[in-house]
């Protein structure tokens, strides 16, 4: 797989009521760019999640609003671009909105646990766009499973291509999804929703670590 090939097909998807970051423009929130700026990006993640190889995938539901629909990268929202280029050690991530930053509490819990498992993790979404309700751009759904077919052989090329050692499903939701697919992978409670503490500790037995405290710039984001 190279990864400019993998983000120009993913760049060439379409589905009603769904935002493509790759492709798609937002009139209200993004820059001139912002489509090429998140292909920069997610190229950027790939190349070098290939080149250092990675431990596990953890694999949420779908985009959300207020983070990958923004930033083109799974779980992470504005104010984690630059953990996410030290998780893997890329080039700076650059933003591709305009305005001031937009942060995303269940993107504050997973970069705190990223901080504290020091692994190269590499992540992603059943369905890697952001589904909305009709009319509504600023809102989330879940997607159908026409879509999640249909963006089946995505996951799979990464999968194979990046040949992980562990599927963590982020929520119920992702899980049953991926088994949907085919795919087992190891569940933990979404940290949305009052599922914070669970989250924390199934990840913190998972990967036999304790978690850290939040840092400075993580607390007043919980």
């Amino acid at each position: 797989m190279k990864p400019a090939h993998f983000v120009e097909e993913l760049a060439s998807f379409h589905f009603e009521n769904a935002f493509n970051p790759y492709a798609d423009s937002c009139a209200d929130c993004d820059a001139e760019d912002a489509p090429a700026v998140r292909r920069r990006n997610l190229e950027a993640v790939l190349n070098a999640a290939i080149e250092k190889g990675v431990h596990s995938f953890w694999i949420a539901r779908d985009l959300g609003y207020r983070g990958g629909r923004r930033t083109g990268l799974a779980l992470t929202d504005e104010a984690h671009l630059d953990s996410h280029a030290q998780l893997l050690g890329t080039v700076p991530l650059k933003r591709a909105t305009k305005g001031p930053p937009v942060t995303e509490r269940t993107a504050t819990v997973i970069w705190q646990m990223l901080r504290s498992i020091e692994q190269p993790i590499f992540l992603w979404n059943v369905f890697p766009f952001h589904p909305h309700g009709p009319g509504e751009p600023m809102t989330n759904r879940c997607h159908t499973r026409k879509e999640r077919l249909a963006c089946k052989p995505i996951l799979q090329t990464l999968i194979e291509t990046l040949k992980p050692k562990h599927l963590v499903a982020i929520g119920r939701d992702a899980q049953a999804a991926l088994a949907d697919l085919g795919l087992a992978a190891t569940a933990v409670r979404h940290p949305s929703y009052g599922g914070q503490s669970e989250f924390i500790g199934g990840l913190e037995e998972f990967y036999h670590v304790q978690a850290k405290p939040p840092s400075e710039s993580q607390l007043h984001l919980l």
